[in-house]
């Protein structure tokens, strides 16, 4: 029994040609450009205001943080490149708006939670962060299922601090 290449009857692409490598390192520029954002308005608040914090039990260390964040963001990088290859039309101006969104609403979650210490806010935010997210999967799949499923370790690390954000608040 033979399967069928989820991209069966698309057009070859070469992944290693210039113009993919420059899409490649676009697409990292933009996601680490977000994390250097997010975290110049984390770091400060790191060993002074979190650090005060009342944190719920199954609260990570601190140390956790920087690497799963670093993987993340390479996935959601490399997801994003493959869809700009493989999108065309529509469809890839849909993938893109969605994954600008999300992307916007990561970096907004560090301004509101860490930037102006406000659980609350950041509350309302990654809530709206974790719809954004499966709207961008949602988009992604219509062109490269892998490059939705890249986006779900993300998913997964956002309910989590969805529910970590949820504690905070509660108990401060």
């Amino acid at each position: 029994m033979s399967s069928i290449p989820h991209d069966a009857g698309a057009p070859q692409h070469s992944w290693l040609s210039p113009a993919s490598l420059l899409k490649l390192v676009v697409s990292l520029a933009i996601c680490f450009g977000a994390a250097a954002l997010g975290s110049l308005m984390t770091m400060p608040s790191i060993p002074t205001w979190y650090a005060g914090l009342e944190k719920p039990f199954f609260s990570p260390p601190n140390w956790i943080f920087a690497p799963v964040w670093t993987v993340l963001y390479a996935l959601m990088a490399v997801a994003f490149w493959r869809v700009w290859m493989l999108g065309r039309g529509s469809a890839l101006q849909a993938a893109a708006l969605a994954f600008a969104v999300q992307l916007i609403l990561n970096v907004a979650w560090s301004g509101a939670f860490f930037g102006l210490h406000a659980p609350g806010l950041a509350l309302v935010d990654i809530v709206a962060l974790i719809l954004a997210i499966i709207a961008t999967m949602s988009a992604f799949a219509r062109i490269d299922g892998r490059a939705a499923w890249m986006l779900a370790p993300y998913l997964a690390w956002v309910a989590f601090a969805t529910a970590l954000n949820a504690a905070v608040w509660w108990l401060n």
